[in-house]
């Protein structure tokens, strides 16, 4: 303040005339002395000119807090888009039908990128111009919710009625489905989420009833079936499990064991003298579900495999003088078994068919002594174990099939099974035990301490001869994440067989990606002869079955079935709970109710089983015709009621299948076999960054909500927002698994902030934005090389971006974009034309070409990256048009084919490779600070003098002229020179190199040098010279 005070005050008339119009430079002037010094450094005093560069300017920031953006789009670009799309588009109609996630808890990773998959999908379809149904839904029966409910309310289901833990296990999940919609709309899913009409819930009445219906049309085709067979059964879901419903875990320990039964007597002919002269004749048998060994029915044999007759000759209690009868193929492997041994006979293994073996616990007192069979089986191999098998029909399928096929299982009564409800063996084991050993088993669980108890009993009987702990593949209730058994229970089937190759040729018109999910699906539909749809639960559809109480005789057909679905039409399918029985009785069975002279809840009772969800989400197609929408919509071409249909690889035994099933299933005879899908779509499991898969166990988790929002430690866990949760997974090839964690989070980051930039850089530069006058557009004619360039490169990422759009190739359009926008824009033609922009006239031609490209740049850019990134072309649509409409209320019009310019390819990539050795010298000169910036420098190209006047290339540079070659340097000078004509430099230093011209043999010589004028100070390019304030070029942008 003293200084300034003590200053004379000085008169603007020392600012030359041309100058007096800028504010900035006559205050400058004013406060400056007059001394031929100061002068000077008013000339070099760049801050005079500051204001008078054309200098980016827009409200777009360079950072934005996620939150706000994303709040603030949120509904313009999701629910509102949906409506106006769905009101609005006249193009064709797209159809993606949403598989329902459970709802159960908090979304995790794998539903991110499913739901994200899909959004990216519908919104590339609206930018194209269709019209997009997409009606999200939830799959809200099962056990999950029953336990989910019970466990909040702290009571055990035998404390509740029915209707009781139905109507609490409503309002759970639907508490559920409010949870997961609000998780859903913080991804940026296009939908109508507060519409009950578009979104569904397998809870909704009509839904139930139209699965109902579909049910009804497979029970008319005879295709449902009450059955007592052996099923996957959870102890833990106290229900039988369908395939789909088990995982199988590699790492299962069983308690296995060896034990042998008695031979009684035999067919064959070289085993008569041996059981005339032996004590101990004995079959040996390996299993790894000892328990199953109170239901032995019988030991197979392999007919064509040999079997050897072996003695012990070992002294050990147990095994001397004990004889064991073992498959030949087999010795080797059981050395450790049996000890050392001396082989007696060979048999055959069709002789051994009919040998009568004691029962393995008949020893014990009041135990079943009934001989038992040997029995012939292809399923007997010589892999494992010892090439005999005990079948246990009620525990095993192989076996089942064995003995139904021998036609020694006429009728459920046939059939020995001990195991109850929640696995855990019954009384009726007494009866082949005893009741004293019974005591033993009964009410233990046949997984857990029953089956060390049944060992133990092994032991005393002396049939146990090694226990042998083994770790193998096991099936696991994919719920509880317990291991399930196989037992015989009376369950609801369908009827595979009879629709399996409709199913399989219905196939044939789905396209896949990946295409080889093909051969999973097929190869699922193909292996399933049945598939079980009962589950013994209450929250969950009905199977509306009538039982006659003196029979136990199912009721199940066309007739009843439509009394009984049109009172729960009436009232519900909760009332088939709450309801009496007489309320479902159609009148021919009231008739014979009274014939009997018993009342209808004596005479009959309703089934209490429920439908496999898998049957209930399956239906889901069925509410696309409802809807107008299916393979029957108005107006429309339309061969399959879905377009797409989108799910991780564990849907190919699970929705994908029960879908094609239920369709082909309930279709009439007069309709075409068809599939409701036209498209499936597979994706992997989202693993952490070390490739391990994400449990509680291992603190792995990686949560979408953590990844939007933030964790505690925001250092540690940034809030990136949902657009960069997007762009991940749109980088990853979804059709594998993939890595989510910090590092490739960070990398999204990166990616996402080099897009964000590039918007902004264009923002701020282009007409009509920021206050700035509208600049008229440059004719593609006049462009330069350079623009030229560009516009054929913005054209060929275009074309690539819709190819990965339309092949759903995510990772293509991600990767094409990202290397876009960091390497042709960022590190090149924005570096390049910054000096342009900010310093030529406003309206100047170079500058106005400039313009015009990234006017284009803009606004491919922004169709380009809205499909991914919604919140982000949003933002930058509302920035540039201000409209208050959303960037996705104008179709994608994809540029012209005229800007694909491949002789501007040419010559720019001949360009870039002289560009490289240039930027390499100055490098040199930057490193040994004989230079800062590039500015300081100038350039020489050295042509040879004997150079043929026809080659290209030199041609190219003499047309260009030294003005591109600036350009692209990014240096103050350049000179095309002949070798002839060159002197030498005199300054301080100087640097040389050369470039051989491609497939021409010519070398020209380079050579780069301090720039021979003055800084401008307003533009910084050393190109002023000394006597004039400013360079000509900045000089005659100030008098425009």
């Amino acid at each position: 303040m003293l200084r300034r005070s003590l200053r004379p005050a000085f008169r603007t008339h020392n600012l030359p005339p041309k100058y007096q119009k800028w504010p900035s430079l006559r205050r400058w002037y004013a406060t400056s002395p007059e001394s031929p010094d100061t002068k000077a450094q008013a000339k070099l005093d760049s801050k005079a000119f500051a204001k008078t560069l054309q200098l980016p300017n827009t409200s777009f920031p360079l950072w934005a807090n996620a939150k706000d953006v994303e709040d603030k789009y949120r509904d313009l670009t999701c629910d509102s888009l949906y409506r106006w799309q769905w009101d609005n588009t006249e193009g064709p109609l797209f159809v993606f039908h949403d598989g329902p996630p459970y709802a159960n808890g908090d979304l995790h990773m794998g539903h991110a990128l499913n739901k994200v998959l899909k959004d990216m999908i519908n919104r590339f379809h609206l930018l194209e111009g269709r019209r997009v149904h997409y009606v999200p839904g939830w799959d809200c029966h099962g056990l999950p919710i029953e336990n989910k409910t019970l466990k909040d309310l702290k009571v055990h289901v035998s404390q509740m009625t029915p209707s009781e833990i139905r109507k609490a296990c409503q309002a759970t999940a639907s508490k559920e489905v409010e949870s997961q919609k609000a998780q859903f709309r913080a991804l940026g899913i296009m939908a109508d989420w507060d519409s009950h009409e578009r979104t569904y819930r397998t809870l909704d009445h009509k839904y139930e009833m139209r699965q109902l219906r579909i049910f009804q049309k497979m029970v008319e085709k005879g295709l449902i079936y009450r059955h007592y067979r052996p099923v996957h059964y959870s102890p833990s879901s106290l229900s039988a499990l369908a395939e789909a419903e088990l995982v199988y875990k590699e790492d299962h320990v069983s308690h296995s064991v060896y034990v042998t039964f008695d031979l009684e007597s035999s067919p064959s002919e070289a085993l008569k003298p041996i059981l005339a002269s032996q004590p101990h004749v004995k079959l040996l048998v390996w299993t790894t579900t000892p328990w199953t060994l109170t239901a032995n029915m019988g030991v197979a044999v392999h007919p064509d495999l040999v079997y050897s007759v072996v003695k012990s000759t070992s002294e050990e209690e147990g095994f001397r003088d004990t004889v064991f009868i073992v498959a030949q193929d087999r010795l080797e492997h059981l050395d450790d078994i049996i000890g050392p041994f001396e082989v007696l006979a060979q048999v055959p293994g069709s002789e051994l068919v009919g040998t009568l073996y004691r029962p393995i616990f008949g020893t014990l007192p009041n135990a079943s002594t009934e001989p038992l069979e040997v029995i012939p089986s292809s399923h007997v191999t010589s892999e494992s174990g010892t090439g005999l098998v005990h079948c246990a029909p009620a525990h095993g399928t192989e076996d089942y099939q064995v003995f139904k096929a021998l036609g020694r299982i006429s009728n459920t009564n046939f059939m020995l099974c001990h195991v109850g409800r929640a696995g855990e063996f019954t009384e009726a084991v007494a009866e082949v035990i005893g009741n004293d050993a019974a005591e033993k088993l009964v009410k233990k669980s046949v997984l857990k301490e029953g089956s060390k108890a049944a060992v133990d009993l092994l032991r005393d009987v002396g049939q146990l001869v090694k226990i042998k702990r083994i770790k193998h593949r096991y099936p696991y209730d994919w719920k509880t994440d317990q291991p399930i058994i196989l037992t015989a229970t009376s369950q609801w089937f369908a009827n595979l067989d009879n629709i399996k190759d409709d199913a399989l040729e219905a196939l044939q018109e789905v396209s896949f990606i990946p295409p080889v999910s093909r051969n999973r699906l097929e190869a699922f539909v193909k292996s399933r002869s049945e598939w079980c749809i009962s589950r013994q639960r209450v929250w969950g559809v009905p199977i509306p079955a009538l039982y006659e109480s003196s029979t136990d005789k199912a009721i199940l057909d066309s007739t009843t079935l439509n009394h009984i679905l049109s009172i729960l039409e009436e009232k519900g399918t909760g009332h088939w709970w709450s309801g009496p029985v007489e309320d479902f009785l159609p009148p021919a069975l009231l008739e014979s109710a009274r014939t009997q002279g018993l009342t209808p809840s004596k005479a009959f009772y309703k089934g209490t089983d429920t439908m496999d969800v898998w049957f209930d989400s399956g239906s889901s197609w069925s509410m696309l015709p409802e809807m107008g929408v299916g393979s029957n919509a108005e107006g429309e071409a339309r061969w399959h009621h879905a377009d797409v249909c989108l799910e991780g690889s564990d849907q190919h035994r699970g929705w994908f299948q029960s879908q094609l099933l239920t369709a082909v299933g309930s279709a009439s005879e007069a309709e075409k076999t068809s599939s409701p899908y036209s498209m499936l779509i597979t994706h992997g499991m989202v693993l952490d960054e070390k490739g391990r898969k994400m449990s509680k166990s291992l603190g792995n988790i990686v949560s979408p909500l953590t990844v939007i929002n933030g964790g505690k430690d925001k250092k540690k866990e940034p809030a990136y927002g949902a657009d960069i949760l997007r762009l991940w997974a749109a980088t990853v090839e979804y059709w594998r698994d993939m890595s989510i964690g910090p590092t490739v989070l960070a990398q999204s980051a990166e990616s996402y902030r080099k897009i964000r930039n590039s918007a902004r850089f264009c923002l701020g530069n282009m007409g009509g934005v920021a206050g700035r006058p509208i600049i008229e557009k440059i004719p593609r004619a006049d462009l330069n090389l350079t623009e030229r360039y560009i516009m054929h490169e913005l054209y060929n990422l275009e074309q690539t971006v819709l190819d990965g759009y339309t092949t759903y190739n995510f990772a293509k359009v991600a990767n094409a974009l990202t290397h876009f926008t960091n390497i042709t824009l960022s590190s090149f033609y924005f570096d390049i034309t910054k000096d342009c922009l900010y310093a030529d006239p406003v309206d100047g031609p170079t500058r106005r070409g400039v313009v015009t490209v990234l006017e284009h740049i803009l606004s491919s850019l922004t169709k380009m990256i809205a499909p991914i990134l919604p919140h982000l072309a949003e933002e930058i649509h509302a920035t540039w048009k201000g409209d208050g409409t959303s960037v996705f209320m104008t179709p994608w019009t994809p540029l012209d084919a005229q800007w694909s310019d491949p002789q501007a390819a040419k010559q720019m990539d001949l360009y870039m490779q002289l560009r490289s050795p240039v930027l390499s010298l100055l490098e040199q000169a930057r490193m040994k600070k004989h230079i800062r910036s590039s500015l300081e420098a100038a350039v020489d190209i050295i042509i040879p003098e004997d150079v043929p006047q026809d080659n290209e290339f030199i041609q190219l540079v003499r047309e260009q002229a030294v003005d591109t070659l600036k350009t692209l340097f990014i240096v103050s000078d350049a000179n095309i020179v002949s070798s002839n004509e060159t002197t030498s430099v005199s300054s301080d230093w100087c640097y040389t190199g050369t470039f051989q011209i491609p497939k021409s043999g010519v070398e020209l010589s380079l050579r780069v040098r301090p720039a021979p004028l003055e800084k401008c100070p307003r533009c910084w390019t050393y190109t002023r010279e000394s006597e004039e304030t400013l360079c000509g070029r900045c000089s005659g942008a100030l008098n425009h």
